[in-house]
């Protein structure tokens, strides 16, 4: 990512909790010359101090990534959205642009044992589970065959690369009414990018 010290975030913690709010994300690798991308939920390791995350995929996707040998690339995108320069205040650059928090994370993926990946399964679907009305987990047994299928990953994030792009370049009463507009119903209506300019600009 371009670098701009307006916008990047140096703090381990800012990517945690990017990686908390959005568990979702891509791996990216370059094996055998070619560009490999897959798309997998993630879960930040709370056990570890380091920064790492824990994922799987499907086989034959640690074949075609190679993982285990090299260092890999995880990006994990935050909440964003378009902005309107009609929404800025007079004497503002008239520039339209797009809001967004990103991290680009960087580590040689360990793989799990078997064991391990069943469990670190099971954490995952409790995850995700555990904010519906009937929970309903991984059941140990019925698993254990389908785990088969996959290849648990530990990422330590040995470097990361963090942007938080949420206007912080811009006078505070242009922040302002874009932060009015974007909860405004419209074709670009996004009150959860709103929230997250008013929580890092400090805006009430």
């Amino acid at each position: 990512m371009r670098h701009n010290p307006k916008h990047f975030a140096d703090d381990p913690e800012v990517v945690r909790q990017l990686i908390r709010e959005n568990p979702w994300g891509i791996l990216v690798s370059s094996h055998d010359g070619d560009l490999v991308a897959s798309h997998y939920p993630l879960l930040l390791d709370e056990r570890s101090e380091e920064l790492a995350v824990l994922t799987h995929v499907g086989r034959p996707d640690e074949e075609l990534h190679g993982l285990g040998e090299t260092e890999i690339l995880l990006i994990v995108q935050g909440v964003h959205g378009y902005i309107s320069p009609s929404w800025y205040a007079p004497g503002a650059t008239r520039a339209p642009t797009w809001n967004f928090s990103a991290a680009h994370c960087y580590g040689v993926p360990q793989i799990l044992d078997a064991g391990t990946n069943l469990d670190t399964l099971g954490r995952l679907v409790e995850h995700f589970e555990r904010h519906v009305e009937r929970p309903m987990l991984l059941d140990p047994d019925w698993a254990a065959a389908v785990v088969r299928g996959t290849v648990g990953i530990r990422l330590p994030i040995s470097r990361f690369q963090c942007k938080i792009k949420l206007s912080q370049d811009k006078d505070p009463q242009t922040q302002r009414q874009v932060i009015e507009a974007l909860r405004r119903p419209g074709p670009y209506q996004h009150a959860q990018l709103a929230d997250e300019m008013e929580r890092t600009l400090g805006h009430p």
